[in-house]
């Protein structure tokens, strides 16, 4: 089981000191909640990818490529990398990229986005969403797998004769994650190819999630990846912890009152009982996250939301610690505990290389 951190890269006014981050500190900050987030024993750093204020990470590889030099076992992935409006060239040769530099320690999500205007910004029509996606995914699969690529479909330029450069690294694609709130076609899409389904299930109650990590589950299995149990899904979480839960809940309700993705909407205490939201004590987080299982099933990655709605970075800091003191190694226990051993771990680089071999031994 994998955890870590994902974050969505917002500059917002802290609402109890009226001071806003500049666009440089917030950057720095987020290199700053990597390292931590490594020194405390986490798996994963995942950083989304935005166009518009408030939000600075428009470049993720070049963050995950500076934070690669400054780690040495993290993972490094996305949260999201935009399908729909990067050129599928692009990724698959920034990816690559990636992956010499870190010496394999990369994945990454993709997934549509949540801002409507980046369409037109980027020369596309949100109404080809779907679409989109589909054939973008397409692409880049090839360009990974195949050395030399003919291609010609509707939404960009045909290539002819094209090879991506770098090649992957070891001859090995960066693992996927297909990432979705709403969309069916998305958990057909990761479970047509095999890859990974991650549910960001930080806004909706889980009943709606269970949906599409049940249709993800039962298509892998029709596909002939492995039993339903077998599929790769990852969810997402948010948290708020102080060692006793009154003053967590003090302290964070400002900053979920006025939060860019979700304030000036419902209650603390209503999302907090219908999502899987958790400010309070560690053993509070420890218990709601235990539940998840038992909602989704046996599951690969577990991404907590932390740094976000102006917090300020000492706090953020403080929560890696009890998160990585307190909460990853029990839960690292229960979930093991409860796994069956056919359940498979996330992949990483090094288990991609190894069942390549595997099935090259196999094949003799």
């Amino acid at each position: 089981m994998q955890f870590g951190i994902f974050t969505v890269g917002d500059v917002t006014t802290d609402p109890t000191t009226g001071r806003t981050p500049g666009e440089a500190e917030r950057i720095k900050a987020m290199v700053a909640i990597a390292r931590k987030a490594e020194e405390v024993g986490l798996d994963v750093f995942a950083t989304g990818e935005h166009h518009n204020p408030p939000f600075v990470p428009s470049s993720p590889t070049t963050m995950l490529g500076y934070i690669a030099a400054r780690t040495e076992n993290l993972i490094l992935s996305t949260s999201t990398t935009l399908i729909t409006t990067n050129d599928p060239v692009k990724i698959a040769e920034d990816f690559a990229m990636l992956q010499h530099l870190a010496d394999g320690r990369v994945d990454l999500m993709l997934g549509r986005g949540n801002t409507a205007p980046v369409y037109p910004w980027f020369g596309q029509d949100i109404r080809d969403g779907i679409p989109l996606a589909i054939e973008n995914y397409q692409l880049l699969h090839r360009l990974w797998r195949e050395d030399v690529v003919d291609w010609q479909g509707r939404f960009r330029a045909p290539l002819q004769g094209f090879t991506a450069t770098p090649r992957p690294l070891d001859g090995v694609a960066p693992f996927v994650w297909h990432g979705s709130i709403r969309s069916p076609e998305i958990a057909e899409q990761a479970a047509y190819y095999g890859d990974g389904f991650f549910a960001n299930n930080i806004f909706w109650p889980k009943e709606h999630f269970q949906r599409l990590i049940g249709l993800y589950r039962q298509r892998y299995e029709h596909y002939g990846h492995g039993s339903a149990d077998q599929a790769i899904v990852g969810l997402g979480g948010q948290v708020f912890m102080r060692k006793n839960s009154q003053d967590a809940i003090r302290e964070f309700r400002p900053y979920f009152d006025n939060a860019p993705v979700y304030g000036h909407g419902p209650s603390l205490e209503d999302f907090m009982d219908q999502t899987p939201l958790t400010v309070g004590s560690p053993q509070q987080v420890i218990d709601k996250t235990l539940t998840f299982r038992e909602a989704f099933g046996d599951y690969q990655r577990q991404l907590f939301l932390i740094d976000h709605a102006g917090l300020p970075l000492r706090t953020v800091l403080e929560q890696l610690e009890l998160l990585g003191e307190e909460v990853i190694p029990v839960l690292r226990r229960e979930f093991a505990a409860a796994r069956p051993s056919h359940v498979p771990d996330a992949p990483t680089h090094a288990s991609l290389l190894a069942k390549r071999a595997a099935t090259a031994e196999t094949a003799r």
